[in-house]
């Protein structure tokens, strides 16, 4: 027979504290109240059929296809429907912020930095041996060997060994300022000579220069980026109170806060 245990709010809050979670938790909380304050200074409302379309995308991305999926989040995560209605109104909120905000500062931005913006398709292998690296890199340029049979052989992550050290679509700022610099004078497709990093010796195939366009999906980027900064600062700006100290340890040893 399972015996039954009751957590009382006092030791949720007791928990977030000795695990040193409380900082994070009053950070969301500020942002919070920053952004219901600016919303309802700009004038910005939720409507209903935002409402729907944004709750319908959290449960696709928590994959809540089902009902009793939903239901079952829900009591995992202590929510309520009201409560999961407010997670849907505070991204919505959010977003329609940040665009109220930055919308107009994206094009200036991005014609501003636009080398910040370029981005390169790349596989890459870390060596911990320059003069292996340095021979690996003349043994491609060469045609002695391909880099994905570099990467079958050096790379010990099954994952990334599999998909021959494929990196993605990375950006300027993605990269270290010492690799990026050598990324983005290559002439792809080929192997540039090997860029020594704390991380080690990295050989670097360049598959492809993309070069920076002003779309949909980098224009929200941008947005939500400008939007991130804004918040933090309006953040650390505040003057934060809590009621916590109700809640204080006083049986802590002094030997523990002030140790010999």
């Amino acid at each position: 027979m399972s015996k039954a245990l009751h957590i009382s709010a006092t030791e949720v809050i007791h928990n977030l504290k000795i695990s040193c979670q409380i900082p994070d938790v009053i950070e969301a909380i500020a942002k919070r109240n920053v952004i219901l304050d600016a919303a309802a200074e700009a004038g910005i409302v939720v409507e209903d059929e935002e409402l729907q379309q944004e709750g319908d995308r959290l449960r696709f991305a928590k994959k809540l296809v089902k009902a009793t999926e939903t239901w079952a989040w829900l009591k995992k995560h202590h929510l309520t429907l009201d409560n999961f209605e407010e997670l849907a109104f505070n991204s919505v909120l959010s977003q329609k912020l940040a665009h109220h905000l930055f919308d107009s500062k994206v094009e200036p931005l991005f014609y501003q930095n636009q080398l910040d913006y370029i981005a390169a398709v790349t596989y890459e292998v870390i060596l911990d041996d320059w003069d292996l690296a340095l021979e690996l890199f003349f043994a491609v340029q060469e045609l002695e060997v391909t880099f994905q049979e570099i990467a079958r052989e050096y790379i010990s992550d099954p994952d990334l060994r599999r998909a021959g050290g494929f990196k993605g679509i990375q950006q300027r700022t993605d990269f270290r300022p010492e690799v990026a610099a050598a990324v983005f004078a290559a002439s792809p497709p080929g192997i540039i000579k090997p860029v020594t990093t704390p991380k080690g010796i990295h050989l670097i195939w360049v598959e492809e220069i993309i070069q920076p366009k002003l779309d949909e999906q980098l224009h929200e980027k941008i947005v939500m980026e400008l939007f991130d900064i804004w918040l933090q600062q309006q953040t650390d700006q505040m003057e934060i109170s809590t009621q916590l100290d109700r809640f204080a340890d006083t049986n802590i040893p002094e030997k523990v806060l002030n140790p010999v």
